[in-house]
Formats: C-alpha cells, sequence, structure tokens
C-alpha cells in the first residue's frame, strides 16, 4: 500500500486555512517528502504523521513558498535524535540553497545526501520508490515528479522447476535478489512471471502545460497537478508568471487518463475551488479539489 497526503494546497503564502503546497508519500516504512515551503512542519504534526520515517526530500524548484520551511523540519528530526541519512534531491544548485538555510540549522545529528538533476529527465531508486524527476516550464528552472512503487511478477513454481532453481534461493529470488548457489547465479527471471501493474503517483506544480507533464502522468494511479487559478478570466496572469488554470491541468489529464486528478497550489485569491468543479469535470470526469489533509491510500490491482 502507498499511502499518500497533501500536506497543503497554498501557493506563494499561507493562510488560516490553507497551508503551503506539499506532499507525503509513504511506503514500507519509508516516507518521502516533495517540497518544504512553510509551515510544512504543522501540516505533518496535524495529520499525525512521524517526521523521523522521512529519508527522501524532493524539490520541485527554489521559490520560498516551496523550501522556506526545510530549515526548522531539519531541526525538528536532528531534535528527535535522527541518525539516518536523509537524501535531497532537486535542480542543480541544490546543495548549495539547502546550505544556504542551513545557516540557522548548522549542525545536524545525520547526514544529508543531495542528489543534483542535471538534464530533462532523470530516474532514481531509493527504499522501494521508483522516482522520475521530468523537467517543466516554470520561470526558474523546475522538475516535476513520478514516484512508482514497481511490482514484480508473480512466482512460477514451473518456472522455477524447469530452470533448476533450488528451493533455498527461491525466497531471496522473489525479493528481486541475484542469488549465487552450489557455484551458480540465480537470477529473479527464471522464477517469476512479466512484471505486474504496480503503483504511480504523479505530482506537478509552478508551470506551463507542457507534454512531459502527461506523459508521465498517463495511467497513474492518481495525478496531483497545479491549477492556479479556477477563474477563466485570470488566462492572461497564468500565462504572464507560468502557471496553470484549473482547465489547462484538466486537458493534461484528459490526454493522460490517470485514474484520478488532485489539484492543488492554490492562488491566495482562490477562496472556494469547489466552485469551479463542474466546468473542470467536462474535460476531466475524475478531478477533485485538493484540500489540506487530503489522503488516500492506494492499492495494487487485485489478480484477476
Amino acid at each position: 500500500m502507498l499511502e499518500i497526503c497533501l500536506l497543503g494546497t497554498g501557493g506563494m503564502m499561507p493562510l488560516p486555512k490553507r497551508l503551503l503546497t506539499s506532499m507525503m508519500a509513504r511506503y514500507n516504512g519509508s516516507s518521502l517528502l516533495i517540497d518544504c515551503g512553510e509551515a510544512t512542519q504543522i501540516a505533518i504534526k496535524r495529520k499525525g504523521w512521524s517526521f523521523n520515517p522521512i529519508d527522501i526530500l524532493c524539490i520541485t524548484h527554489f521559490h520560498a513558498d516551496h523550501i522556506s520551511g526545510l530549515p526548522g523540519l531539519l531541526l525538528t528530526m536532528g531534535n528527535a535524535d535522527r541518525r539516518d541519512p536523509l537524501t535531497v534531491i532537486g535542480p542543480k544548485g541544490l546543495e548549495k540553497v539547502v546550505n544556504s538555510l542551513r545557516i540557522i540549522a548548522p549542525e545536524l545529528p545525520f547526514e544529508l545526501k543531495f542528489i543534483e538533476i542535471k538534464g530533462e529527465k532523470e530516474e532514481f531508486k531509493i527504499n522501494g520508490y521508483k522516482i522520475t524527476a521530468f523537467k517543466v516550464n516554470h520561470n526558474v528552472t523546475c522538475y516535476g515528479y513520478s514516484v512508482e512503487i514497481e511490482r514484480a511478477g508473480k512466482f512460477m513454481l514451473e518456472k522455477a522447476n524447469l530452470n533448476d532453481v533450488p528451493k533455498k534461493c527461491w525466497n531471496s529470488l522473489q525479493k528481486g535478489e541475484t542469488v549465487i548457489a552450489d557455484g551458480k547465479t540465480y537470477t529473479p527471471d527464471m522464477v517469476l512471471g512479466e512484471p505486474r501493474k504496480g503503483l504511480k503517483v504523479v505530482y506537478s506544480t509552478d508551470t506551463r502545460p507542457v507534454d512531459a507533464i502527461s506523459e508521465m502522468a498517463e495511467d497513474a494511479d492518481l495525478f496531483i497537478c497545479e491549477g492556479m487559478y479556477g477563474e477563466k478570466d485570470k488566462i492572461g496572469k497564468a500565462k504572464e508568471y507560468k502557471h496553470m488554470t484549473f482547465y489547462e491541468a484538466a486537458r493534461l489529464a484528459s490526454k493522460a487518463q490517470p485514474k484520478q486528478m488532485w489539484l492543488t497550489h492554490y492562488s491566495p485569491s482562490l477562496v472556494r475551488p469547489d466552485d469551479y468543479m463542474d466546468e473542470v469535470r467536462k474535460i476531466f470526469p475524475n478531478s477533485y479539489p485538493g484540500k489540506d489533509g487530503k489522503t488516500v491510500d492506494l492499492n495494487y490491482e487485485e489478480e484477476k
């Protein structure tokens, strides 16, 4: 199971009832956080989730509403006696930016491991997550993220016997490990069928519509997308500041056909996102307004 929570859904500035945009995922005892604006700590505490299992932090870009909460979060994690390293992924210049913020959080009892994204698209596998960063179109370098949990094929007894795989190796091979036993090498494909459909969440914010977003969101279980403006007359403003309207996000979803789309990163002037959803659903029916604390548990498809 992959748990997803929108910690906050606001853009630019936090409001009393809408914190800044951030998303948290939990899988197999490990947590992944995307963005860390002001009040992200409050959102995590409000949700009742823990800081300590956060092993991966993905930063979309270096605007304050997406990263200014980081020093406080790092201090809290340090005060909780964390010792395990934290992997931080983000655009080029990441280490310099984070270390600048750490002037007010200089001493941490754990290591920060930096991964700076270099190209248009880059893939990482950490703690069971397959993370794909893809470049979008904002007024600074900005990336969206696909987070996948891959699922191996079913164990096939006939295949294992056909390949003369010793029974003592089966368990490790089912976990995806290569095993050397009795002088022979055994690989997972010798006992497993074709890979099965896993779980996929795509998160993209602060951007104009680009093909990369719909391509990455294709067949996703959940597509979380920026909808800065619900008012149709704000299209000019969206273009000027390189953001998106609800309707542009819905058109991306219509191309990609995820199971559902959540809108997020609302303008502070957007008071009631729900008021615009009837029009949005004419473009993509499975559209929903994101709300602070909105959560879903994603499960593998049942075997047929």
